[in-house]
């Protein structure tokens, strides 16, 4: 294989050597010789140009698809937001900690790609401009060499905007404290709270984004439209009308990388708990992973349409990952685990053997002796959330069917190694895998 930034000498391609010609090679060449050879070429090459002027496919902006190179894609639910509008903004601004730990993950890492849950949004990129500028790009103790990302993407996200509406059925809009984030389109103490950031080596082509900040839950053909035991519906239907599916958004975001255009779908449905007998939360957990599947299925979907009005889901030609905090263990915890494992078993997703570690195994084990047993892998967990909960797989990599798994992991280190010092700063830890073209 080539070197990088080197030229291949194609295998139909000669050296000639001028020093070596013998000097009987040499003639002159008469008149009727030349056009002799012109025509003899001519009829060997024409049928080779047509053919590759037939073929030639559409001029395109994407670059090629290089083969045999690796790419590695993430996810982390870091946890840096705050209760307050601008609080992560002044954490950032003072020094941060936890995001000085979250850094030095990223930076022993190094992926290519990744999206970080749970980054509080702001209209002016202040946050991320910080993060990325006064830890990202400053070498970190624990971490490796300063990490650049050139491209990234963040946008609104429905957390903390008031619906006007009583969304959770305590006979008030809004209120106090924490209730008033039950009331918002998304829960959240402000507008921007628990956001997405996108971030990239290779170009983003924010042109042709999607985004299903607003589309309505009840649009979703066969919505599971929460319920109380007696089946009668918890939200009246003029606030069942106006719900929205997405808890923050979910993103359709192309990126233009050496393994061709990938489409990043990303998304961080809401926790299946926090509600009441009608399950509302965990309704809404199921739908938003659904949304997935009907986004990859062949079928007409005239009513997934984003939010500049372009319906339908994404080309069984294109390539993709789905990624983020998805709330969803396939077999243990809250949560419907249908959803979970039916996306995981969609056809166009690529099975391969799911990211673990010895951290989570180690953590597993010693909840198991507490009394809290798994039926999953305790080993594929990505987080720790508690002696009431345990450990549980909630972020996950999927990409699509074409590309070939080279490795995947969790960084959750074991208990007394040295990386485990900079493991802890959210109850998630960074989920990776890297892929390549066949």
């Amino acid at each position: 294989m080539a070197a990088a930034g080197s030229v291949a000498t194609p295998p139909w391609t000669m050296t000639h050597d001028r020093g070596a010609r013998h000097p009987r090679a040499m003639r002159t060449w008469h008149h009727r010789d030349m056009i002799r050879l012109r025509f003899l070429l001519a009829c060997l090459l024409l049928p080779a140009l047509l053919l590759a002027c037939a073929a030639k496919p559409a001029a395109t902006d994407n670059p090629p698809a290089m083969h045999g190179e690796t790419m590695r894609i993430a996810t982390y639910n870091v946890s840096l937001f705050d209760n307050d509008a601008g609080g992560l903004i002044a954490r950032l601004k003072l020094g941060s900690r936890d995001a000085r730990r979250i850094a030095a993950v990223l930076q022993r890492v190094r992926p290519d790609i990744v999206l970080l849950n749970e980054f509080d949004y702001d209209a002016e990129g202040r946050a991320a401009n910080l993060f990325q500028r006064d830890y990202l790009e400053q070498a970190q103790d624990g971490g490796g060499e300063p990490l650049h990302y050139p491209y990234r993407y963040l946008a609104p996200v429905n957390t903390g905007v008031p619906s006007g509406l009583d969304l959770d059925g305590n006979g008030q809009v809004g209120g106090e404290g924490r209730e008033r984030g039950n009331d918002a389109w998304g829960y959240g103490l402000h507008p921007g709270q628990y956001g997405m950031l996108l971030l990239s080596r290779y170009p983003i082509d924010t042109q042709t984004v999607r985004s299903f900040q607003r589309l309505k839950w009840s649009a979703m053909l066969g919505a599971a439209r929460p319920r109380m035991p007696d089946g009668t519906a918890f939200h009246d239907d003029a606030v069942w009308a106006q719900l929205r599916l997405s808890s923050k958004s979910h993103w359709d975001v192309p990126v233009d990388t050496p393994l061709g255009r990938l489409h990043v779908l990303a998304s961080h449905p809401t926790p299946p708990v926090f509600d009441g007998p009608e399950d509302r939360n965990g309704a809404r957990n199921a739908d938003e992973i659904r949304l997935w599947r009907e986004y990859l299925s062949s079928g007409d979907t005239p009513w997934l349409c984003d939010d500049d009005g372009r319906c339908g889901g994404l080309a069984d030609s294109e390539r993709f990952v789905i990624l983020g905090d998805l709330n969803n263990d396939p077999a243990d915890g809250d949560g419907r685990h249908d959803a979970i494992v039916e996306l995981l078993e969609h056809p166009r997703v690529l099975r391969y053997v799911p990211p673990r570690s010895e951290g989570a195994a180690e953590v597993g084990l010693r909840y198991a002796e507490q009394g809290i047993s798994r039926r999953g892998n305790p080993a594929q967990a990505t987080g720790d959330f508690g002696p009431k909960t345990g450990t549980l797989r909630l972020d996950y990599l999927l990409p699509s069917v074409g590309f070939i798994p080279r490795g995947s992991g969790v960084f959750w280190p074991a208990a007394g190694t040295p990386e485990a010092a900079i493991a802890g700063a959210s109850d998630h830890h960074l989920v990776w895998v890297d892929i390549e073209r066949p």
